[in-house]
């Protein structure tokens, strides 16, 4: 796999051409949203296939699998002009193997809000070692508020994707509530009908692991957080579902803020079987313009977990969005915009802006001006930034990553992932009971 920089004059067709493959492969790879249009600085990803499999009368992605010694969602993962669904037809060409051969494997993760556009999550799944619908929520009573998550469930047990259920106090004005988690961390009587609630859905609804996300937990409550996710191991382990929580990305033990204080990396990192590190959100909607997840604030989070936490315990957090800003910002008054990668592209042509990329955060950016007068500032994702984050894992050993949020296509990211690692296609059978 290599990552091609567009260039001014540069076609899809020419592309193809430099590098000798497909043309079809490299548009449906990066499906982008006008293939007649690409935009100087944006990335084509740009795959070697070594082998191809004409579609034949009587053939299923099955068939095609078990006799090329594939899985089927190693055939889809390679194949993202199916769209992670198992039809094909008679003439199709499919690819069997690329030039990269990964041998290092990784979990991989994703939210995902029960609205989103099924077609994008679908051609996802491929890539998913477990599904995170977004998100059940606590009354103080100790019931938990159900999203419509039955859809996503489905979905994902299709494939064989691991259903993980998600459990935050988050509220549905989209707060985290602190005056809840304490009481929920404090009341024993609370907590045991959690459990038993978290139990009885789950069984249900077929989950088959569990993500708890409480955050700005005060302080004096880290302990007691940390003991609670100690109490869901014991309870879901005999049943061989793993509990994941999720952790605010500190840098030292002693960090000040409401976000931090709560979370004790050492305690946390024991009570649970896997830990997302949520190494995203530097640059924000409140904040002024920059890159979501720069690359040395993102490795300077893992170096510190690595002090506290195994490294095979650790899920890399990876944004799949950017922001979009208006200039100048004004602190307290200016609200970025969010937008999905392949949007910013677009945004980046129609304003005929050229894309940068900043070599110490390791992302791109550009500037325009828009139809009112007014110049904005875009940081988002692209190939480069995804291998440089995804670089991580391999580099300190980590489980895996973990994607905020699926709702958004991002085509690219998948390519760059799967020619990396080989991606677990279970997650509850990756942790060591």
């Amino acid at each position: 796999m290599e990552i091609h920089v567009v260039r001014p004059g540069d076609t899809l067709a020419s592309v193809a051409q430099s590098y000798g493959v497909p043309l079809a492969i490299l548009e449906s790879d990066n499906q982008l949203p006008d293939p007649r249009r690409l935009v100087p600085g944006q990335t084509l990803v740009v795959r070697r296939p070594v082998r191809l499999y004409t579609v034949q009368p009587g053939d299923t992605l099955y068939s095609i699998a078990r006799e090329n010694g594939l899985t089927p969602r190693q055939l889809l993962q390679r194949n993202p002009i199916l769209r992670g669904e198992p039809a094909v037809f008679t003439g199709q060409t499919l690819v069997l193997q690329d030039a990269d051969s990964p041998t290092q494997t990784a979990l991989v993760t994703g939210y995902a809000y029960p609205f989103g556009d099924r077609g994008v999550i679908q051609r996802t799944l491929p890539y998913l070692s477990g599904l995170i619908p977004f998100t059940y929520g606590i009354r103080p009573d100790g019931t938990l508020v159900e999203p419509d998550d039955l859809s996503l469930i489905a979905a994902a047990q299709q494939l064989g994707v691991t259903p993980v259920m998600h459990l935050s106090t988050l509220t549905d004005e989209g707060n985290f509530d602190s005056s809840l988690a304490s009481l929920v961390l404090n009341d024993p009587q609370v907590q045991d009908a959690i459990i038993s609630a978290i139990v009885e859905t789950m069984q249900l609804r077929g989950y088959r692991a569990l993500d708890v996300d409480f955050e700005f937990i005060p302080a004096q409550d880290a302990q007691a957080y940390a003991q609670f996710i100690a109490r869901l191991r014991d309870t879901l382990r005999p049943r061989g579902w793993p509990v994941i929580v999720a952790l605010a990305p500190k840098t030292s033990a002693d960090q000040p803020g409401l976000l931090y204080e709560g979370h004790d990396y050492a305690q946390l990192g024991a009570a649970a079987d896997l830990v997302l590190l949520m190494t995203y959100e530097w640059g924000y909607t409140y904040g002024p313009p920059m890159a979501v997840a720069p690359l040395p604030n993102v490795r300077r989070v893992v170096e510190y977990a690595l002090t506290e936490i195994p490294a095979d315990k650790i899920l890399l957090g990876i944004p799949n969005y950017g922001y979009d800003w208006t200039l100048p910002f004004v602190q307290g008054e200016s609200r970025a915009t969010s937008i999905s990668n392949q949007y910013a592209v677009t945004l980046a042509g129609d304003n005929n802006a050229v894309i940068q990329y900043d070599p110490t955060a390791q992302a791109p950016f550009f500037r325009y001006t828009d139809p009112a007068g007014r110049e904005h500032e875009v940081w988002f994702e692209d190939a480069r930034s995804i291998r440089a984050k995804l670089s991580l894992l391999s580099r300190y050993g980590l489980a895996g990553v973990g994607y905020w949020n699926l709702i958004r296509p991002f085509p690219q990211n998948w390519l760059v992932l799967a020619s990396m690692y080989r991606i677990r296609e279970n997650l509850s059978d990756t942790v060591d009971f």
